[in-house]
């Protein structure tokens, strides 16, 4: 008798585990996007951005509440925020990818593991240029050549040029009337593509 009512007793356990397994499947789900959609709304605050790392990033923040002195700070001007920059590809994949990277940051500082400066994990990509700045290749004159022939040069080699490499966020030394770009530095760019491309045309 006592051998027929042992099963009869976990029958009647495993609706109760299947809700437990369930409610703490939920519970979890919820807690994660309750805390992914905290995140977000964060990182939508440069100074929230800024507050947990030291130089040369609580510069670059600094430059935001001032006159646009790079070109960073003159997207800001603009209400373009830093992860609109620093976020990975896509809206919703982007967006989970900088999380993800934002998660391991936080627990690097929590447990007292992280580095000053901040390294440089994740290079800025043309795809996230391109989201305010999907028309650049469109004027197809002599004006704006470098712009339309820049996906050519990628497409042959690997080292070439991004966006990045002329039109470099953070750096002071570019001149505003230039669209904030280092003369010298974007002429190197310039003569990198045209050895690149030159022979080929």
């Amino acid at each position: 008798m006592p051998s027929r009512s042992l099963p009869a007793r976990k029958k009647r356990r495993r609706p109760k585990l299947i809700v437990a397994v369930v409610a703490i499947v939920v519970g979890f789900a919820v807690l994660s996007t309750a805390t992914a959609v905290t995140a977000m709304q964060f990182e939508n605050h440069d100074d929230f951005c800024a507050s947990c790392h030291s130089q040369p990033e609580s510069a670059f923040f600094q430059r935001t509440t001032a006159q646009a002195t790079d070109l960073a700070s003159f997207h800001n001007a603009k209400n373009v925020h830093c992860i609109d920059c620093h976020s990975g590809q896509g809206l919703v994949p982007g967006r989970v990818s900088a999380l993800m990277l934002g998660a391991q940051d936080l627990l690097a500082w929590v447990s007292g593991r992280a580095t000053q400066p901040a390294a440089y994990t994740r290079p800025i990509d043309d795809a996230n240029c391109l989201k305010c700045h999907a028309d650049v290749a469109q004027q197809r004159n002599f004006n704006n050549h470098f712009h339309v022939f820049l996906a050519r040069w990628q497409l042959l080699d690997t080292n070439a040029a991004t966006c990045v490499s002329c039109h470099q966020g953070h750096n002071t030394d570019s001149e505003a009337q230039l669209a904030f770009l280092n003369r010298v530095d974007t002429t190197q760019v310039c003569q990198s593509c045209h050895n690149a491309l030159g022979g080929r045309g």
